[in-house]
């Protein structure tokens, strides 16, 4: 039996749409199919089960008692999945308009569309269907409450907030039919550009073919194309307050209907709308210049312009989700979602609920809590100059009221503008704001600590998906809250470093040897090996001036730059000196590399110059104890020879330490020197991190060696460097002549690198440290230990380093592609959240 409802069958032919990213509920009495259904058609992930959720709570699917619990459990999983963005179906009787009320309920919390698929079988079908059912107890009676309840309560269920209802009376239907998932219409994650996102026009025809003919688009009065292809993006705001809406509206629609362009809905086009159609608006804010141009329109134009306004969508979401535009902006939980809330923050912003002096409603500036991967591209608001908040760009600069109407080139990055003809429009405010948001504004956003803290996974571009630990996270936010420089400067920190495999060579701990069968191995064929300084390790960032500090950096207390340690600590309570001696030094790099800041890895020389204090208490005390206690002991077994005692071993090995004691002292002495001032100081940078535009810590290390090597100043220490074919036994032999020729000599070793850079899983440098220079890390007597030391794991240690060169590079692309601070800041904390880490520090 069935009865009439008013909501539209499908037919067996026809296919179910369902939103692709929203909330399906199956509707209908026990026994009606739906689980069955649910299984042909959806994955089983997909599928949130009432009868499931029972069991998991009570271990009895058919346990009614449990009802309540079982649904709290179903609602906390729906909601999970919708927040996540997922395809959800409800497998639940569902059949009373209260139940599917709180799952319509739950889908408008997390701003999806829902369908609902009901199956309105006859009767008999349930009834057979859960007879012959072993694990269903109840009778016919149930199945009959079931379906009066759900024919009682659908002839109200189109207007309970469902997308669409699919309405299945037949077996045949259910078993015939076919789903089809349909993506949300702002979805265009396939479009990838390149794109010209262009901001508000307001009726500034003129204005508008001057920027796309600027812009390289061939433009007639109907549309325009591109030679390459580009796609234009409209933020809204076409209309109103110029002196040609219809001429905007016009050139825009030929685009689009072309396919060469895209446009979303702005407020201004939604009211406009509204007054075409007839409906009560307040004619304010240039509305009436609309009416009156399209009035002298012909009749289908405006048919058409108002169907075209009329279908215009909130936002898209372009090139692989990487890119949002909207009239005022989208915050990132609502982007790709459908939902009056989306629509009206896309359209109108985020509110206070006040209004100001000029009777605009106050708006909260949603740009500077942005954390989102996405680009958001946006308008509404006039500034008077662009600038980027948190990877966020306004592009409305007030063409209509005298200022510029302006594009974004996308993915370039690149700001194009062409001035307003005229004031076209009063402004009710007296100016636009001075910028959306002033670069020193940018970078200095205000880091959060859900910005850096608990556990996280970190995605990086070389790296894979790195792992924060909450603990770790912690420490390093303490060393970075309490001894950190500038945090405007701290936007790198150098990766730690594995040493080579252990050699098992006579007298050896670590040999070159080890480390070209390492690289070999990994499918290296040729390295290029540095001169390993013993210093204090440096990074340099450099602004050529005042200006490029407050521009590039937002500093703008007169300092130009920062040398800091690789846990970011300053070397010096005033280091501008240093920032000064170091940019004069490296100045022809500027004209070079065609940049007004660069950042440098480096060595600051001598060693002592930063670790007087650390060698005093902890090397020099090992020495000056030495220097007391074995001689005493010396002469202590002297005295007991002479009595006849047999102290020949115990003497023999006093005397091998006193001359180990003497070959520590000499190790690290090697690396002091008095210093006064910058006297006596000198620097040794090895690579050009990054400079405006570029990251050149990817070049070649040859490239590195060459610009360096150019410069020619006393205050740098040249690095000495050679390269190695691995395949010649030749060059292998010499560059381990090479190292014993600089480690006897006192030199601390060298750093073997990848010449070309390195792969994913490749180790960036392998360090190979000389036997002396082995005593400062393990200890006078460490030769008479090497079976003990070889016994070494590697495999953490070299995790860490390959963790921390990705993160690195991720900061300095950030930093370069001009990304909020915090962005820079996340790497580079997570660089010293590895450090803590429990990994031998002597490797």
């Amino acid at each position: 039996m069935t009865s009439p409802t008013d909501a539209a069958p499908t037919a067996a032919s026809a296919p179910i749409t369902v939103p692709a990213r929203g909330l399906v509920l199956l509707v209908g009495a026990s026994g009606s199919g739906k689980s069955t259904f649910a299984r042909n058609h959806f994955r089983p992930t997909e599928i949130v089960s009432s009868d499931v959720c029972r069991g998991l709570v009570a271990d009895d699917e058919n346990d009614q008692a449990a009802t309540a619990d079982a649904f709290d459990l179903l609602h906390h999983l729906v909601g999970i999945r919708l927040r996540r963005g997922l395809l959800t179906v409800v497998d639940a009787t569902n059949v009373q308009r209260a139940a599917r009320a709180s799952l319509v309920a739950l889908a408008r919390d997390h701003d999806v569309l829902v369908d609902a698929i009901v199956f309105d079988l006859p009767d008999e079908v349930a009834v057979e269907r859960n007879r012959i059912r072993a694990d269903r107890t109840f009778g016919p009676q149930v199945i009959t409450r079931q379906v009066r309840e759900l024919r009682r309560s659908m002839k109200g269920i189109k207007k309970e907030g469902f997308r669409r209802v699919h309405v299945l009376r037949d077996v045949a239907q259910a078993d015939g039919a076919a789903i089809i998932r349909e993506k949300p219409w702002n979805d265009r994650t396939e479009l990838t550009g390149p794109f010209d996102i262009v901001g508000d026009v307001h009726g500034c025809a003129t204005e508008l073919r001057t920027l796309l003919t600027d812009l390289g688009w061939h433009v007639r009065p109907d549309g325009a194309e591109h030679p390459e292809g580009r796609t234009a993006v409209f933020v809204g705001d076409l209309v109103d307050r110029g002196p040609d809406t219809p001429g905007v509206l016009r050139l825009v629609m030929g685009m689009v209907a072309a396919g060469n362009a895209l446009c979303v809905s702005g407020n201004h086009e939604a009211k406009l709308v509204r007054a075409l159609q007839g409906r009560k608006v307040t004619v304010a804010h240039g509305l009436q210049e609309s009416l009156d141009q399209l009035a002298a329109e012909t009749e289908e134009f405006r048919t058409a312009a108002q169907g075209f306004m009329d279908g215009l969508l909130s936002h898209y979401v372009l090139d692989g989700g990487r890119l949002v535009v909207a009239h005022a902006g989208l915050k990132e939980e609502y982007h790709g979602r459908a939902s009056r809330r989306v629509r009206a923050f896309a359209l109108y912003g985020d509110t206070t609920g006040e209004t100001d002096e000029f009777g605009y409603p106050v708006r909260y500036p949603w740009a500077r809590d942005y954390r989102g991967a996405a680009t958001v591209v946006y308008g509404h608001t006039p500034v008077t100059e662009p600038a980027w908040v948190n990877n966020t760009l306004c592009l409305d600069t007030g063409a209509v009221f005298g200022g510029a109407l302006t594009a974004l080139r996308y993915p370039e990055r690149k700001i194009v503008s062409v001035p307003a003809e005229s004031q076209w429009y009063e402004p009710v405010r007296p100016e636009p704001r001075e910028s959306q948001e002033s670069e020193q504004d940018r970078v200095a956003s205000v880091l959060r600590y859900d910005d850096v803290g608990g556990t996280r996974w970190l995605p990086t571009r070389t790296g894979g998906r790195i792992k924060v630990e909450s603990e770790n996270a912690a420490a390093a936010l303490e060393v970075m809250s309490r001894f950190a420089v500038d945090p405007r400067w701290l936007v790198y920190l150098p990766a730690t470093m594995s040493p080579a495999s252990v050699s098992r060579g006579e007298g050896f701990l670590e040999h070159p040897g080890r480390a070209f069968e390492d690289y070999a191995a990994w499918g290296v064929r040729r390295v290029i090996c540095e001169e390993k300084h013993m210093g204090s390790r440096a990074v340099a960032v450099l602004a050529r001036d005042g200006a490029t500090a407050a521009r590039r950096f937002g500093v703008t207390d007169g300092s130009t730059g920062a040398v800091f340690t690789r846990t970011g600590r300053s070397f010096f309570d005033d280091v501008e000196p240093l920032v000064d001696r170091l940019r004069r030094a490296v100045d022809p790099l500027f004209d070079r590399l065609e940049t007004d800041w660069l950042a440098l890895d480096c060595e600051l020389l001598p060693w002592s110059v930063k670790a007087d204090g650390l060698i005093r208490s902890q090397y020099a005390s090992v020495g000056a104890a030495a220097r007391v206690a074995l001689p005493a002991a010396l002469t202590g077994l002297d005295g007991a020879a002479a009595r006849g005692l047999d102290v020949t071993p115990l003497r023999a090995r006093t005397d091998r330490r006193m001359v180990n004691a003497g070959a520590f002292r000499d190790a690290y002495a090697r690396y002091c020197r008095p210093t006064d001032g910058l006297d006596g100081v000198t620097v040794a940078p090895f690579q050009v991190l990054a400079a405006e535009g570029r990251v050149l810590a990817t070049e070649s290390h040859e490239w590195h060696m060459e610009a360096l090597g150019a410069l020619d100043d006393p205050f740098l220490t040249p690095t000495r460097h050679r390269i190695v074919d691995l395949g010649s036994e030749t060059d292998r032999a010499e560059a381990t002549r090479w190292w014993t020729e600089l480690t006897e000599a006192g030199g601390e070793g060298m750093v073997v690198k990848p010449l070309d850079g390195a792969g994913r899983k490749v180790q960036p440098g392998l360090k190979v440290r000389g036997r002396e220079y082995l005593r400062i890390i393990y200890g006078p007597d460490y030769l008479d230990s090497l079976d003990v030391l070889r016994d070494r794991n590697l495999a953490r240690k070299r995790k860490m380093a390959l963790a921390e060169h990705a993160l690195g590079l991720d900061a300095l692309a950030s930093l370069v592609d001009g990304a909020p601070l915090w962005r820079v800041h996340q790497a580079v904390f997570a660089v010293l959240a590895q450090e803590s880490e429990p990994v031998d520090p002597r490797l």
